[in-house]
């Protein structure tokens, strides 16, 4: 009866340790960054451009998109994930890597059948799962307003 925790033990003595607290501090540190970007774009828009707070949001999300797609495009930015983890994945900047990575991967398979079909492969859930969570909450918004 003892024998399988003898393995597990083993195995768990075997297994690489995860830098856990460090993994975390790099996510912290460099989704902070994104963000800091984010709004330095943010700021950049409404002062050159006289966006308002309330119209300046969707325009700064589509320069980052845009900026990460260029970036994923260069192989720079899956570097720059592989450093920093999760603090890439949370933004929109890992909704736009996971679109054009997508794509990159089944170029060659055609435009349509490749590239349009493939593109929102990993992106659709988050698209649908956005949609479906805000549909949610406006319904009790409403219901309790």
């Amino acid at each position: 009866m003892k024998e399988p925790h003898l393995y597990k033990d083993y195995e768990k003595s075997k297994e690489p340790k995860r830098p856990v607290l460090k993994n975390c501090i790099k996510a912290f540190l460099v989704g902070g960054f994104i963000c800091l970007i984010g709004q330095a774009i943010s700021t950049f828009y409404m002062y050159f451009f006289n966006f308002t707070e309330q119209t300046v949001g969707n325009p700064t999300v589509a320069t980052l998109i845009f900026i990460t797609m260029l970036l994923t495009g260069f192989g720079v930015y899956d570097r720059f994930a592989q450093f920093a983890g999760a603090g890439t994945a949370v933004p929109v900047t890992g909704f736009g890597n996971a679109v054009i990575s997508a794509a990159i991967e089944h170029r060659t398979e055609g435009f349509v059948q490749g590239v349009g079909g493939n593109m929102f492969k990993l992106a659709g859930s988050v698209i649908l799962f956005g949609v479906f969570s805000a549909f949610i909450i406006a319904l009790i918004k409403t219901i309790f307003s």
